[in-house]
């Protein structure tokens, strides 16, 4: 059982750990080819991953969390809105489902899901890419439409992007 464990514990050093996402992730650079223009966000909800084209060859990608089966969207939006430290009032259909949660959850509440900064997309404001209090829920399909960030994440895009900028999202 002990050279098991110690087996299993060198094969974890030799792969770097590398399929233990961090809660301190970074975009990564990375080649990337399509048609739009820089400044775009796209998110290609079966990868789980948010792109920031920055020119015609490259793109900075982030992991995300996006819609569970059955409240998974595509189509186009613009960044409506930027705030720091949001609060949070729950949809109809997610008050629905969870009758006991507040009505509204204060910002910078461990209990708020937007976690350190949110974005509203256009088209209601129904949708937002915003932080997440809850690491353990990026790479998966968790939400009820929107796009979740690592907070270090959603920081680092919140700045880098502007009111305006054009939103993506497929099942690419």
């Amino acid at each position: 059982m002990l050279r098991r464990v110690a087996t299993v514990f060198a094969a974890m050093i030799t792969m770097g750990f590398s399929g233990i996402p961090s809660a301190e992730a970074r975009p990564d650079m990375v080649g990337y080819q399509g048609d739009y223009a820089p400044g775009t966000i796209v998110v290609k909800t079966n990868e789980r991953r948010l792109y920031l084209i920055i020119d015609s060859n490259r793109a900075l990608r982030y992991p995300v969390g996006v819609g569970k089966a059955g409240k998974q969207w595509t189509g186009t939006a613009r960044i409506e809105g930027k705030y720091r430290d949001p609060a949070w009032a729950p949809p109809d259909d997610v008050k629905r489902d969870n009758p006991k949660i507040a009505d509204v959850i204060a910002g910078g509440s461990p209990a708020n899901p937007m976690g350190v900064a949110a974005m509203t997309l256009s088209g209601g404001g129904q949708y937002a890419i915003h932080g997440t209090n809850r690491p353990g829920t990026i790479g998966r399909f968790v939400s009820y439409g929107c796009i979740r960030m690592y907070n270090n994440d959603i920081d680092d895009l919140y700045r880098r992007v502007s009111v305006g900028t054009p939103v993506v999202v497929t099942q690419q």
